[in-house]
This record gives structure tokens, sequence and C-alpha cells, in this order.
């Protein structure tokens, strides 16, 4: 199971090599909003996700850094 550390830090790290800006747009009641360059991806505020679930986010990035990107 990885972290949200680890989700977050993956994906900033993509968006910053794909030249795209990756910030928190606003906290929800359980998520944390991001915006990734125009695409809402809500995170779960859990230590650690389950690893079907950071595959979901994973592939909610995929419009913006490419199909498979996490991989």
């Amino acid at each position: 199971m990885p972290k949200r550390t680890e989700v977050v830090e993956k994906i900033t790290k993509a968006a910053k090599k794909a030249g795209l800006s990756f910030d928190v747009q606003r906290e929800g009641g359980n998520h944390t909003i991001y915006n990734l360059n125009g695409l809402i991806i809500p995170i779960a505020r859990h230590q650690q996700l389950d690893g079907y679930l950071a595959i979901k986010i994973y592939k909610q990035c995929e419009p913006k850094l490419g199909k498979g990107w996490w991989r």
C-alpha cells in the first residue's frame, strides 16, 4: 500500500517533467482536491492508500500525462 505522500510526489514529478502544473486547489471534507493543469484530481486524506485506489488516481491523470505514465 503506497503512502498518500508517495502518490502525490509521483504525480508532482511526472507533471514537472511534462511541464504541467500540479497544485492544491482546495481542501474538501475527506479529500484534498488537486489541479493538474486544468484537470481536477481528488485524493483521499489517508496516510496509506490501497494499491487499487492509487492506480485509479494515476489513471485519472492519464489525459494530461499519457497512458500508463506511472509504470
